[in-house]
C-alpha cells in the first residue's frame, strides 16, 4: 500500500510514521521533504520553501511509483494546503496556489491512502513561538478543505486519525488491513 501522512507542522505525523515502521519494517519511508530543500536561505515558513518541498514530494512520489509498501510523510497535498493558508493569512498573492493543486491532485493518483493528522486539542504538541501558530492553524483547516474536495474529484481513500499514539497506529494499521 501507498500511503502519504499529511498534516500541519507538530501534528504527531513523524510520531506515527515511526511507530507504523517499527511495525512494518518492509515499507520504504520518505521523509519529510524539508531535509532534503537545499535552499538554506529560504524562509522555512515561505512561498518558495513549501513550492520547493512540493517539487520534492511529488518527485518522490512519482520516482517511486512502480514500488508497493511506501509510507510518505507529506504530500504535494501539504504543501498545497501551507500555500493557501499563506493566502488566507495575507501573507502570499496566491499565484501559485492553482498549480500547486494540480500537482497534489495528479499525486493521489499515486497514493492508496492518505492519512490526515489534524491538530488536536487535547494532546497539543507545544511549539515555540517561532513555528508560527497562525500558519499552523491556517494550514490544518486549509488541508482538510483540500482533501476532502481533491478526495471527492480523485477517488483517493482518507483516513483521519484521532487519540494518543496507540488510537492513532491501530487506526492506520486496521485501514490498511481491509
Amino acid at each position: 500500500m501507498r500511503i502519504v501522512v499529511s498534516g500541519t507542522h507538530a501534528s504527531g505525523k513523524s510520531t506515527l510514521i515511526a511507530d507504523f515502521l517499527a511495525a512494518h519494517p518492509e515499507y520504504l519511508s520518505l521523509g519529510d521533504p524539508f531535509d532534503d530543500l537545499e535552499e538554506e536561505a529560504v524562509d522555512p515558513s515561505g512561498e518558495a520553501s513549501f513550492a520547493g518541498q512540493l517539487r520534492i514530494a511529488a518527485g518522490r512520489l512519482h520516482a517511486t511509483a512502480g514500488q508497493q509498501d511506501v509510507i510518505a510523510e507529506r504530500g504535494p497535498l501539504d504543501f498545497a494546503a501551507y500555500l493557501i493558508a499563506l493566502e488566507r493569512l495575507g501573507r502570499s498573492d496566491g499565484a501559485l496556489v492553482e498549480r500547486a493543486i494540480a500537482i497534489a491532485e495528479d499525486s493521489l493518483a499515486r497514493v492508496d491512502l492518505v492519512v490526515l493528522v489534524p491538530l488536536d486539542e487535547r494532546r497539543s504538541i507545544r511549539i515555540p513561538a517561532d513555528e508560527d501558530p497562525a500558519l499552523r492553524e491556517a494550514m490544518d483547516q486549509a488541508l482538510f478543505d483540500l482533501a476532502d474536495d481533491l478526495a471527492q474529484d480523485t477517488g483517493v481513500r482518507l483516513l483521519t486519525v484521532a487519540g494518543d499514539g496507540e488510537t492513532r497506529l491501530a487506526t492506520l494499521v486496521e485501514a490498511i488491513a481491509e
